[in-house]
């Protein structure tokens, strides 16, 4: 599967050249000019790399890496800019930025930075935000708290640990045996047919539809990944 990209810029010129060359290299683009589209689509999508200009209508790039950050989305962002100043560079890195390209740049530079931060962030595991939100319902890992349109909702602790072992690692497709191995541990010896009853009562609490479930997802043959 390709990877997905979000482009946020202004130059209409420059977003056909991205889109371009992005797709040449079998990337799947999608492209928006302004500051709080990107943030509502890259708040409720998921991507696998944010190509964000600083100055955008709307809102700027610094002010969307700051909300998603503090969201805890933690999609790669490739920051471009036409200022050359380090305190801007050093701004952006603090907000949460993973690479800075200023403008104009060679297009086979952005490629390689492209494809550096696609590979350093392949299947790492992802940090805990102290809460992170998926459709309505918010996790308070500090509380160990889970609210579904502002209710609490009831959940026995190894159904809350497989939760959370999924939310940290997120996008990764997850075997029966390893989250066995990471939420029960070498020791209980369960089956992996607990992993799937578990899956099920997650879904039966917190997806909108549990038959067609939206955020845990199962990969045929091989486990579940959660999209959120």
């Amino acid at each position: 599967m390709s990877s997905r990209i979000l482009v946020v810029e202004d130059e209409p010129g420059l977003v056909v050249t991205l889109r371009h060359r992005l797709k040449s290299q079998n990337y799947t683009v999608e492209a928006v000019s302004d500051g709080q589209t990107a943030l509502t689509r890259a708040s409720n999508t998921t991507f696998d790399l944010l190509i964000l200009d600083v100055m955008l209508p709307k809102k700027g790039g610094l002010d969307v890496c700051r909300e998603l950050r503090r969201q805890g989305v933690s999609v790669p962002i490739l920051m471009l800019t036409a200022r050359a100043q380090v305190e801007d560079r050093v701004l952006g890195l603090k907000l949460g930025a993973d690479d800075y390209l200023t403008k104009p740049f060679e297009m086979a530079e952005l490629l390689a930075r492209v494809e550096a931060l696609l590979r350093r962030t392949e299947r790492r595991p992802l940090p805990d935000p102290t809460v992170y939100r998926f459709g309505d319902i918010e996790v308070d890992f500090r509380r160990a708290e889970i609210l579904r349109a502002g209710v609490p909702v009831e959940m026995p602790a190894r159904e809350y640990k497989l939760l959370s072992y999924m939310i940290r690692n997120r996008e990764a497709v997850l075997s029966r045996n390893e989250l066995l191995d990471e939420v029960w541990g070498y020791n209980a010896m369960p089956s992996t047919r607990t992993v799937d009853v578990h899956v099920a009562g997650l879904r039966q609490k917190l997806e909108p539809t549990p038959r067609y479930p939206r955020y845990i997802l199962t990969v045929h043959g091989l486990g579940y990944k959660f999209i959120g």
